[in-house]
């Protein structure tokens, strides 16, 4: 007879089996969208528009202000750069590429947030930041806090690191309300992708940290800091994928450095990638030499490479600006 935590693991197992199945027969729509107006999904909800792409959408619709866009990988990438060595010069370089491959954010430190949101102001490209980093052992105080700063900077998208210590010590209410505390500091103005730092968690202790995520109101859980000693994998992608459902967005992050292994992670459930390899990604087999995760990079040259022909196996989705 299963007894003790693995109880615990299978009840959240089974509930979440039970969710997905569920939500297959589950039909999607753009409206009711809480991070526009609805014209700007395309920019702005890079998940839902896959969704509808993969459920047969092959046009979309766009108000002024989106530029065409048919790279749905590329879209489902946030460009990365948290070396603490990154300079001015390599963050606005790292906009600049954002703008060019059509990424869906850059992912910066606290510090750059400002700068990027007035480099990206006219592009459809999100700033995302990080809270809690790379530890997450910060009071929850300083999380809630942190997060309300980078949302008055500009910051459309947060990615808080758990407290994984807490976690292993079994305070799951303590752990839930250090999560909903940056949700509530978001107030529906943005994104929470909540990083469980999977290479330190058992199997057992990365369902729960989803299970928590999600019933504190994040919108993502995420592998990985590229800190730790591990980043993403297949595995714990499927895992994380089957303890959320299909409600919230599963980011793989930490490792993440070409096209193929981006293209596994997708399959695997991944709904975002985050990766400072973005150009090498979108780009297949050309151009963009590969860099650590969260490295600094030399500043990008012209980009000659074309985007749109990069190859992925999902269906791609044509834009139709209005006005």
């Amino acid at each position: 007879m299963t007894t003790g935590p693995n109880i615990d693991l299978l009840a959240d197992l089974i509930a979440a089996e039970l969710r997905t199945q569920l939500a297959s027969g589950t039909s999607y729509a753009l409206g009711a969208c809480d991070r526009c107006d609805g014209s700007h999904c395309v920019a702005h909800c890079a998940d839902k528009v896959r969704r509808l792409a993969a459920c047969g959408a092959d046009r979309f619709t766009a108000g002024p202000g989106v530029d065409a866009c048919d790279n749905v990988l590329a879209r489902m990438i946030d460009h990365t750069l948290l070396a603490p060595t990154a300079s001015q010069q390599e963050i606005e370089a790292l906009c600049d590429e954002a703008v060019e491959f059509c990424f869906a954010t850059v992912c910066i430190n606290p510090w750059w947030v400002r700068l990027a949101v007035e480099r990206l102001a006219t592009t459809p490209v999100r700033v995302c930041t990080v809270i809690g980093f790379p530890l997450g052992a910060n009071r929850s105080e300083t999380k809630a806090y942190e997060a309300i700063r980078a949302l008055e900077d500009g910051a459309a998208e947060l990615d808080m690191v758990i407290n994984v210590g807490a976690l292993r010590s079994g305070a799951y209410s303590e752990v839930e309300r250090d999560i909903r505390g940056v949700v509530e500091a978001a107030r529906r103005r943005a994104k929470v992708k909540v990083i469980i730092e999977a290479a330190y968690l058992t199997d057992e202790e990365k369902v729960k940290a989803c299970v928590l995520a999600q019933a504190a109101g994040a919108h993502f859980v995420k592998t990985s800091t590229g800190f730790g000693p591990g980043g993403a994998t297949e595995d714990d992608i499927r895992l994380m994928r089957r303890a959320v459902g299909a409600e919230l967005g599963v980011k793989a992050a930490g490792g993440v450095g070409d096209q193929p292994t981006a293209l596994k992670m997708i399959e695997a459930g991944a709904t975002r990638i985050g990766a400072s390899a973005g150009v090498k990604i979108v780009r297949g087999n050309g151009g963009g030499p590969e860099r650590p995760y969260g490295a600094a990079a030399e500043p990008s040259g012209s980009g000659n490479g074309d985007v749109r022909a990069a190859v992925i196996p999902a269906p791609r989705a044509t834009i139709h600006k209005l006005g």
